[in-house]
Formats: structure tokens, sequence, C-alpha cells
């Protein structure tokens, strides 16, 4: 009889409150664990559709870089230096961390 006993050393209306805060700790808990769980599936999904944007502007700048050539047309040099993994060498870096 454990609650009785702490009613009866605090009193009830502070027996009740810690009660009550235990409960309340435990729908906070859950709620922050489900809201962990969402923020790492949309953090996953927003690394996906990085990934797939830097490809996105790799390959427009390869298909641009072709059809330049195929044209006998300068490159667009300005372009190809905007490109995000693009090194001072003159090389497309294909590395990601």
């Amino acid at each position: 009889m454990e609650v009785f006993d702490l009613i009866a050393e605090l009193g009830l209306p502070i027996a009740s409150g810690l009660i009550m805060a235990y409960f309340i700790f435990l729908v906070m808990k859950q709620l922050m664990d489900g809201l962990v769980d969402e923020i790492k599936t949309v953090q996953s999904i927003s690394k996906m559709l990085i990934t797939r944007a830097s490809i996105m502007n790799n390959d427009m700048i390869r298909i641009d870089t072709s059809v330049s050539s195929a044209l006998n047309l300068p490159p667009d040099l300005d372009r190809i230096a905007r490109a995000e993994n693009f090194v001072e060498d003159g090389k497309i870096d294909a590395r990601r961390d």
C-alpha cells in the first residue's frame, strides 16, 4: 500500500500532484519519442532530395556541355564554375561526404 503511505506522509494534494506529474511525464515522453522518429524520417528524405538535386545539376551541366560541343559552341564556363562540387583544377569532384 505504497500509495496510501505516500498520501499519509505528504497529504492528498501533494501526492496527487506528484502522481499527475508522473503521468504528464509519461505522455510527454511518448510524444517526444514519436516526434524524434518523424524528424529522423524527414531528415533522411531531405538528404535524399539534396542528393537528387545535386545529381540533376551535374546532369544538366553534362548535357549543356555535350550540346555545346555538338554544336561547336564554347561551353558556358560560368555555369560550370557555379556547380556545387567544382574544384579549382577544373575537374568535377564526384565524391560526397
